[in-house]
């Protein structure tokens, strides 16, 4: 078990409600999103002085044209923070802000930091998943051992299928349940605690007049979950990466749009302000594996994060497993042995959606407000990440 020189708490999660691509969001800047997440959590410790901040950690996996330029130091600025409050951006690819989050934690942790934000923001609408120009190092592909480093993720997905043996039914059944979870927990409110409405403005032309006028709407819940998605319908779907394979539309992540921030303090901080937490970080791993089998890379973390944490498998009483695809999701679950039931109990990515660099953020929120509302003490974040890799963070809830 690792012991740090001091522990960190979080003392507020929050996240806007996740839109698909090109739906709620898509005129909205990431900055301007990351800036709501960042003022909702500071919000809901008012007593903090912000003047405290010691830093912001942002995850991003596209971090250029609208969400570059080092958005965390951006959104600082629009959110009106000190110009003493710093920022730096990170990318991970999947797990950005997962790792912003452990980044976070662990200047507080070292004794380095006493007040810290990890957060993480992405827009699929505005720039798309290949960025603006991908030019991979030559000398990479000098050798067959990472020739899965220029894979689609779609086909990285069917891989990790054929080889663990995950069939289309179980796949489709999977999405389709995912739905079902996040549809209920609509329904029952359970996501009311950690997100934040959203106002979405929009400029359109009155028809009649001609004149531009501002058209104002309230997100309140995430927009990506469908109702009618049933393995009937799901098995009407055709395999996008592969002809003859299994992987579609309905059982993979959604491209979506959101943010999500934590706000993480020392035990001093914690003292002087009267804060009450909402859960303490455990540990955090990040592991890699071959780049064509990107999606099992939770399985190498997971082991690792509970062995820093001093904890076993069946201490964790919830796991965010984030569902970049349920061919990965399934193959990931049975290899760790994870319990069904306890994986994603409100629906995961291919219901909610997969605004990349900011799912790891959200689902902290989504992981330590489940865990107090059900009156669970550990829980776990893990993700699979782009070319080759696996992160997993545990977290207590207080």
């Amino acid at each position: 078990m690792n012991k740090p020189i001091q522990d960190a708490y979080i003392v507020a999660a929050a996240r806007l409600p996740i839109g698909k691509r090109n739906g709620y969001y898509k005129t909205t800047r990431p900055d301007d999103m990351l800036v709501y997440a960042i003022r909702t959590v500071l919000g809901q410790a008012p007593a903090l002085d912000p003047a405290l901040i010691d830093d912001i950690v942002a995850g991003c996996a596209l971090p250029e044209a609208e969400q570059g330029l080092n958005v965390a130091r951006m959104a600082a600025m629009v959110a009106g923070l000190p110009h003493s409050v710093p920022g730096v951006q990170v990318n991970r690819f999947c797990s950005s802000g997962l790792q912003a989050v452990a980044m976070a934690a662990d200047r507080i942790r070292l004794g380095d930091a006493d007040v810290m934000i990890g957060c993480g923001t992405e827009t699929m609408s505005m720039v798309t998943m290949l960025g603006n120009k991908v030019v991979i190092n030559p000398s990479i592909f000098e050798g067959n051992d990472n020739l899965g480093v220029a894979f689609g993720m779609g086909i990285t997905a069917e891989k990790v299928a054929e080889r663990w043996q995950v069939a289309r039914e179980d796949q489709d059944a999977f999405a389709a349940g995912s739905n079902q979870k996040a549809i209920a927990a609509i329904r029952e409110g359970k996501f009311k605690a950690e997100t934040a409405p959203f106002t979405v403005k929009t400029r359109v032309p009155d028809p009649a007049t001609g004149e531009v006028r501002l058209v104002e709407r309230v997100v309140v819940d995430d927009e990506g979950p469908r109702a009618d998605a049933t393995p009937e319908k799901l098995a009407q779907m055709k395999p996008v990466f592969a002809a003859k394979g299994s992987v579609t539309a309905g059982n993979s992540s959604q491209m979506s749009d959101g943010a999500g921030a934590v706000l993480l303090v020392s035990e001093k901080i914690l003292k002087q302000f009267d804060l009450q937490p909402l859960g303490r970080f455990v540990s955090y791993s990040v592991r890699g594996v071959p780049p064509e089998i990107m999606g099992i890379g939770p399985v190498e973390a997971i082991p690792d994060a509970l062995r820093k944490a001093g904890l076993q498998k069946s201490d964790l009483e919830w796991i965010e497993l984030n569902e970049a695809f349920a061919a990965q999701a399934l193959a990931v679950m049975r290899s760790c042995e994870l319990d069904p039931a306890r994986v994603n109990p409100l629906g995961g990515a291919i219901a909610l959606g997969h605004p990349l660099g900011a799912t790891g953020a959200i689902k902290v929120a989504t992981l330590l407000h489940g865990l107090r509302r059900e009156k669970m003490k550990y829980g776990m974040v893990s993700m699979c990440i782009g070319h080759g890799m696996g992160a997993a963070g545990i977290f207590e809830a207080l």
